[in-house]
């Protein structure tokens, strides 16, 4: 991509009023939805959360844990030189983390307006427009990859996904990628004192959708229980290594949606997996 970044008509619209439901989705319409959403809200997200993010840090969710002192990926002095692909990469925050250390990182989102916030902050990572569930690159191009909140919450069929990730991975790479807690699932999206009360079954896997009046989804979300998501990464050709749940901070006093110290006190928001290829 090499485009300036400049405001774009065709995210102008105005959508109608979106109808909250439980519905099924498959792959072609929640990619088109989250195309949309992310093409359509990429101007407020990074409003809004860009000052927490960072133009270079590496933040795995709202808790605001930081790959400086996680590790994840593995040590820091460790990552030069490696070619490390992010996915759902958003601005690249990430990627310039990486970058930053010596990698080559490449940074892949569905959204074209993410990826134009990512040349409006600038640097010199690779940007990547294409869906995640079809990687545009030979097997065996990359060492690592990487997405935190990118991608797997919103696609149908994650193990597509996670294999995709697999064959572009060379033997023993590392793959880490965060999402909602699948607890979350069962209360409220709410960060006050509402969000902390049961209200739907954990195990009511149907997806999360917004439709407009004509009924086409404009946002959907993907539920997992903490065993699927296990099942899939195994399925999807990788050894589970770890799985975090990073707590709430005391010095994070913000409120992210349904994130917030209340509730993060409480109970776990985020699901990091680090996993590794099978060969």
């Amino acid at each position: 991509m090499n485009q300036e970044y400049e405001q774009d008509d065709r995210f102008e619209t105005d959508e109608d009023e979106a109808e909250a439901t439980r519905r099924d989705a498959g792959d072609a319409e929640s990619s088109r939805a989250s195309r949309g959403w992310w093409d359509r809200n990429a101007d407020e997200y990074q409003n809004d959360h860009g000052a927490f993010l960072g133009d270079d840090r590496f933040v795995w969710g709202p808790e605001g844990l930081d790959e400086a002192e996680a590790g994840l990926l593995g040590p820091a002095e460790e990552l030069k030189g490696l070619d490390v692909l992010e996915i759902g990469a958003g601005a690249a925050q990430c990627s310039r983390w990486l970058a930053a250390r010596g990698a080559r990182p490449v940074a892949l989102d569905l959204s074209h307006r993410q990826l134009q916030h990512a040349l409006r902050i600038g640097g010199e990572v690779p940007l990547v427009e294409a869906d995640a569930g079809a990687l545009p690159f030979r097997d065996g191009s990359f060492d690592l990859a990487c997405s935190a909140y990118g991608a797997v919450p919103f696609v149908a069929d994650p193990v597509r996904v996670f294999r995709e990730v697999r064959r572009v991975l060379r033997p023993g790479g590392r793959w880490v990628f965060s999402v909602t807690h699948p607890i979350r699932w069962a209360f409220p999206d709410e960060p006050g004192p509402e969000g902390l009360s049961v209200s739907a079954s954990y195990f009511d896997r149907t997806p999360y959708v917004e439709q407009d009046a004509a009924g086409r989804a404009v946002y959907v979300e993907h539920h997992r229980t903490l065993g699927d998501r296990v099942r899939d990464v195994v399925t999807g050709g990788f050894r589970l290594l770890d799985l975090v749940e990073p707590e709430w901070p005391a010095w994070n006093g913000q409120e992210w949606g349904g994130w917030s110290p209340l509730r993060g006190n409480l109970i776990p928001g985020t699901a990091i997996f680090v996993c590794e290829r099978e060969d």
